[in-house]
């Protein structure tokens, strides 16, 4: 509570205890009162004025400041009406009654708001549901029908895949969790099926693959993984320069194992680096190469997030090297040894 505006609201009140105790005054003296007991009088008053409205100025700044510290620990801001203690004046009273209607208007709103997320995401994963019978039709089609037409149009259905994988995990970025399924994944294998998803983009790209033998298994979830990777191939390609080579490999630092994914690209600006993991960050070059949405890089660092996981980026003299960080669960770690 500010003192000085505390005071400062006080001062009708003060005014009209200065004119009471001058017109006391002035009718003491008219009776034949001396001096001394006027003073007297007023010496008193004025001390139990100021007793008094300095025992109330720390009554109510105690309490209010408890109420500011009760707020404080409180996430939901809107349920401190709930919480608060009861009111002691009538004005209160009135406060406490009008933040109650603004928590219960609040909560309504919230529940709709809820609701109407609820329903859009869930016709969001339907629609994704559906769509992929025909889109896996036409590959179908395409495969058993091999054309130039068809090797086109299987290129396109690659990227409409990705398109919609990207759509579903952001759908379902708020509750991920319930998606996981945490097993034992074999990271080279995982690389592998990532390079498939992409065969047509990578060819028509005239992409070199290179995958260094790393045999070792981590604690993840392998869709999710797939995710990850098909992210960050798709990044390489629409960044690359002439030649391209894409490379993966491994290695084991400590309590981490790490995948790295290594490109020749233009790379990215250093200005950009701190930034690439922000919604919607674009870049120099991704506005020049165009096309880019500033999705994949934050989803995957939120899915990063998520598994337990993290997510570097370097750069290299040409090029750019990607890190993912598997940590080693300790627990899992020893039951494997043994």
């Amino acid at each position: 509570m500010n003192a000085g505006q505390y005071w400062k609201n006080r001062l009708p009140f003060l005014c009209i205890q200065l004119l009471s105790m001058a017109a006391l005054s002035v009718f003491l003296l008219i009776n034949g009162n001396s001096t001394d007991v006027v003073a007297l009088i007023l010496f008193v008053w004025a001390v139990l004025l100021m007793v008094c409205m300095l025992t109330a100025f720390w009554m109510k700044k105690k309490r209010l400041d408890r109420l500011l510290a009760l707020a404080d620990k409180v996430e939901e801001k809107y349920l401190i009406s709930e919480i608060a203690p009861k009111p002691m004046q009538a004005e209160e009273e009135v406060w406490h009654r009008l933040l109650k209607l603004a928590g219960r208007s609040m909560l309504e709103q919230i529940g709709e708001v809820k609701q109407e997320r609820k329903e859009y995401r869930e016709y969001i994963e339907q629609w994704i549901h559906e769509i992929k019978t025909p889109l896996t039709a036409i590959q179908l089609l395409c495969e058993n029908n091999r054309s130039e037409p068809t090797r086109e149009i299987l290129g396109e259905l690659e990227k409409v895949s990705r398109y919609v994988e990207q759509t579903l995990y952001y759908a379902r970025s708020g509750h991920t969790e319930k998606d996981y399924s945490i097993k034992p994944v074999c990271v080279e294998q995982v690389i592998h099926q990532a390079v498939t998803d992409n065969k047509y983009l990578l060819l028509k790209n005239q992409v070199t693959i290179q995958v260094e033998a790393f045999p070792c298994t981590v604690y993840s979830d392998e869709k999710w993984l797939r995710f990850l990777l098909n992210q960050l191939i798709v990044n390489a390609v629409k960044y690359k320069d002439k030649d391209p080579v894409l490379k993966f490999y491994g290695k084991e630092d400590g309590a981490r194992i790490c995948l790295l994914v290594e490109d020749n690209g233009i790379g990215i600006c250093p200005e950009d680096l701190p930034r690439i993991f922000e919604k919607g960050f674009t870049g120099k070059n991704g506005r020049k190469a165009g096309g880019s949405t500033g999705l994949g890089l934050y989803l995957c660092k939120c899915l990063c997030r998520k598994l337990g996981m993290e997510i570097q980026a370097e750069p290299l003299e040409k090029g750019t090297r990607m890190i993912l960080s598997f940590y080693r669960n300790d627990y899992i770690y020893q039951v494997q040894e043994k």
